[in-house]
């Protein structure tokens, strides 16, 4: 592998070129053309400039926010990592280029790297609860490999620490999720249940569906009907702001969500979002869990995604509320929308739209 160069495409057109400089951090430069009508990847880190960047050592262990997303954790590193060692490749030994090469064109977003260094070749898809097993496995460290070349292929690229596939299904792509050792049975239902209960609250939700009555399903929103690539960057890419720890403020999202898409009605999603998250007791609402779209010239708030039950790391939201983590007020909720400028009235309403929802989800049921 050892590559000293890759370069970063959107659209089949050059976005850049990254490479590693002496101390292992990246150094990142916007290509010329780019510079002339392409968009900043990054406003807040990678305005769009003619100058080199340099990679800070922290929180992304010398990568840019931005191709940190690209890159999967959780779940799919482990599935590479297992590729990798299968291959007899030290995956401490393989460097944040050569892991967006080996990513190339199927991360999630629509960021691709070249040159490309597939670890497997196309193989077909077994049947749900044949992965679902050997994903159990795997985590287990049970595993015979049988079917990690399908793992990787399908899930290698996705985010987050339950395992899970992405799939084209007649035409239309798909992200599918299987249940983790420490998930209940019942965590398809559950997800697909709050989703359910986000998109009666007036939530902007993706398409759903519940796979064989246990598999839970969200069409993905980084791509269109015709299967084009949506640019997504999440507030942790955005911001550099960890997942793995405590980093946030709703107040700093909704300042966010203002200051990059000069929107209320953004904002507004962003609010609407928080309080779900409050009166639906989900708190693992990190960093990671909230992205902004550009298309067509806009930025926008992405549909919501990976809503259920979290008891939080300590009892506390990852995100706190006007600085409560753990028992937020509806007081603290409304000064958040206070300060970001949103109309107060407005916001009571959505408070009560919200918490009617979950009430009538009996979203209670799953509380610990």
């Amino acid at each position: 592998m050892k590559n000293k160069l890759i370069h970063v495409f959107y659209h089949g057109r050059k976005v850049g070129r990254l490479a590693e400089t002496p101390e292992k951090t990246i150094a990142f430069e916007y290509d010329a053309e780019w510079l002339r009508d392409g968009f900043s990847i990054s406003p807040f880190k990678l305005p769009l400039e003619k100058r080199l960047f340099i990679a800070p050592r922290d929180p992304f262990d010398g990568n840019f926010g931005v191709f940190n997303d690209s890159l999967p954790d959780g779940w799919g590193r482990l599935l590479i990592d297992r590729m990798l060692l299968k291959k007899q490749i030290d995956p401490f030994c393989v460097s944040i280029l050569d892991r967006l090469s080996i990513i190339a064109s199927s991360g999630m977003g629509a960021l691709e790297y070249k040159p490309e260094n597939p670890l497997v070749e196309d193989v077909k898809i077994s049947d749900l609860d044949s992965l679902a097993n050997e994903a159990q496995a795997i985590l287990n460290e049970e595993f015979d490999g049988q079917r990690l070349e399908e793992l990787v292929k399908y899930g290698g690229s996705s985010v987050g620490a339950r395992p899970k596939v992405l799939l084209d299904i007649k035409g239309e792509s798909w992200l599918i999720k299987f249940r983790a050792s420490a998930d209940p049975k019942s965590i398809g239902k559950q997800e697909f249940d709050y989703m359910s209960c986000a998109k009666e609250a007036g939530l902007e939700s993706p398409q759903i569906k519940l796979f064989e009555d246990k598999y839970f399903g969200v069409r993905r929103f980084d791509r269109t009907d015709s299967g084009e690539k949506i640019f997504m960057i999440s507030a942790c890419g955005l911001l550099d702001a960890s997942h793995r720890f405590p980093t946030l403020d709703y107040n700093h999202l909704m300042s966010v969500a203002l200051e990059l898409t000069r929107d209320f009605r953004e904002v507004e999603k962003m609010f609407r979002l928080m309080c779900f998250n409050v009166f639906a007791h989900n708190r693992d609402d990190h960093s990671k869990n909230f992205s902004f779209l550009y298309k067509d010239g806009s930025w926008s708030v992405s549909p919501v995604y990976d809503l259920t039950y979290a008891a939080g790391m300590g009892g506390e939201h990852a995100t706190t509320i006007d600085g409560e983590g753990r028992n937020p007020s509806v007081d603290n909720i409304l000064s958040v929308a206070q300060k970001v400028g949103l109309d107060q009235k407005r916001c009571e309403k959505i408070i009560e739209e919200v918490k009617g929802a979950v009430k009538e989800a009996n979203l209670k049921k799953y509380w610990k």
